[in-house]
């Protein structure tokens, strides 16, 4: 991971904009560097995965242009080949090199075709302008708001900017900002024509499409490691990566010291692709003591995501403590996807493809935010395959019908594309429990416990009514909010809402977040 920020205008206060440039320093530990375009400032902190040396420190420069980039390109090197052709010199092995020659070329249609995980800030000197973009999930964050004077102001994350805007929102995924507009130009779940074809075909574009992601992602100068539920998704991604690797591969799992769910699961994965790995054990008083620390680098009150985020954020912690590690590779957003539990109940195929939409079009705000929040305050970067553009676009193009759970199993399709040797058996159709249930129930339980703990009825009652934006509904959900409060003050509308099953279908209309309330949680977590 990097950090970057841009300050749009004239009249910026260096001291004040490097205040808030270091509030994310762990997300670029390496090298600081803040420069004035004559029109503003642009700052970057950096974290070195591609092109170690000095000369990959950004911001990048071009003829008055200037670029900083948290992201990773793939496949620049046959770009990079061919902007040398045209003449174009560069200086370093840094991917993000490649962007201001591609700038200069083709101008901002040069976002339609990165094949990236990025956030950018872009200081075109020749038109007096800035340019922002982000990629279509919104793997990398980005934030932006406007000051006193209206001069627009961008960062990798809301608390760079708390106290420079009253205002922090979301840069929108899949958008660029120019003259001072967002304009969509890519929507990875705009699907013109659903595809047909037979289980076989489908099957085997899931697998080469899946493969080939997870390829590109294995490209780093610095070490890489995986994180290592259990379950199908991660599983997958740590199997693939065993067998594209020519020597073991090093896992991570992490689960509560009395009823860890997914240890045992995960051990078995890592025998049987021969990975190096490792297990971190946590216990009540770890998990209590980290939650303020966790929900102050999130930036979000949303239950899902806070419960998910404590054993990512202390696996990563220990990850980044004890090992040499700077990238890893998750196994996130195959739920959204592919569907999860809840979507069991969607009533039909529309229904289904409408919630798939709708979740992948707000996954910055939940899974996405949660692994780079707890794997970037940890100093490392995280990299995930099934937010591959070219997959994810394939798999949102199936007919729902074919993607709905017709078959007595989820993710049949992901999983019936992957038999043979990669896992066990019993791994690859396994149901997976949710992250936060996969830890340890126990872990849930004790931060429910420690919320009822701090409110009588009344106080939850008189507390709650101060909120009227996504207003709390359980005493977890206010003591949430309470320490988001304390570090994001008045800035609850960055995130849509409650990470929470669809309501309105039956069966879904539930008070708490988890999928071990559903009815069809069965054999999950077992």
């Amino acid at each position: 991971m990097c950090s970057i920020m841009g300050y749009c205008g004239q009249g910026a206060d260096f001291d004040i904009f490097k205040q808030g440039l270091l509030k994310t320093q762990s997300r670029g530990p390496d090298d600081m560097r803040i420069i004035d375009t004559g029109r503003g400032l642009l700052g970057f902190q950096r974290l070195s995965i591609m092109g170690l040396h000095p000369q990959g420190m950004q911001p990048f420069e071009l003829d008055g242009n200037y670029v900083v980039c948290n992201g990773e390109i793939y496949g620049y090197e046959k770009t990079k080949a061919e902007l040398k052709n045209k003449g174009y010199v560069f200086k370093s092995d840094s991917d993000c090199e490649i962007l201001l020659p591609l700038y200069k070329e083709y101008g901002v249609e040069m976002f339609k075709a990165l094949d990236a995980e990025f956030a950018l800030i872009i200081y075109d000197g020749e038109n007096d302008e800035y340019i922002a973009a982000r990629d279509p999930i919104g793997i990398r964050p980005l934030f932006y708001g406007y000051d006193a004077n209206g001069a627009v102001m961008f960062a990798s994350e809301a608390k760079n900017l708390i106290g420079l805007t009253d205002k922090v929102m979301p840069f929108p995924p899949g958008h660029y900002y120019k003259n001072g507009e967002f304009i969509r130009y890519r929507d990875v779940t705009d699907v013109k024509e659903y595809i047909n074809d037979d289980l076989k075909t489908i099957c085997e574009n899931i697998h080469n499409k899946l493969v080939s992601g997870i390829k590109k992602r294995l490209v780093a100068d610095a070490k890489v490691g995986f994180l290592l539920s259990g379950g199908l998704d991660s599983s997958l991604v740590c199997a693939v990566a065993a067998k594209q690797s020519e020597k073991p591969i090093r896992t991570f799992a992490i689960g509560m010291s009395e009823d860890a769910i997914d240890l045992k699961y995960a051990k078995q994965v890592a025998d049987y692709i021969g990975s190096e790995h490792k297990e971190i054990i946590i216990n009540k008083d770890i998990v209590i003591s980290s939650l303020e620390k966790v929900i102050s680098i999130l930036g979000t009150y949303d239950i899902t995501t806070i419960r998910a985020s404590m054993g990512m954020y202390l696996i990563c912690k220990a990850i980044h403590e004890q090992t040499d590690i700077r990238v890893l590779l998750t196994g996130e957003i195959s739920d959204e996807l592919f569907g999860y539990k809840y979507t069991d109940f969607a009533p039909d195929a529309e229904e289904f493809q409408k919630e798939a939409v709708k979740r992948v079009k707000e996954l910055y705000a939940y899974d996405v935010l949660r692994a780079d929040r707890c794997i970037s305050v940890n100093s490392l970067e995280a990299r995930v395959p099934f937010g591959d553009l070219d997959f994810a676009e394939y798999v949102m193009s199936i007919n729902p019908e074919k993607k709905m759970n017709i078959y007595g199993k989820g993710k049949y399709l992901l999983r019936k594309a992957f038999e043979g040797d990669y896992l066990p058996y019993e791994i690859l159709w396994r149901e997976k429990a949710a992250f936060s249930d996969a830890v340890g129930h126990s872990m849930v339980d004790y931060l429910k416990e420690y919320a009822n703990g701090l409110y009588t009825d009344d106080e939850f009652k008189e507390k709650s009514e101060k909120y009227t934006f996504a207003k709390p509904f359980t005493k977890e959900s206010l003591l949430y909010r309470e320490l988001f409060e304390k570090y994001y003050p008045g800035q609850a509308e960055m995130i849509p809402d409650f990470w929470m099953p669809n309501k309105s279908w039956k069966g879904c209309d539930v008070d708490d977040p988890s999928a071990r309330v559903l009815s069809n949680y069965g054999a999950s977590g077992k």
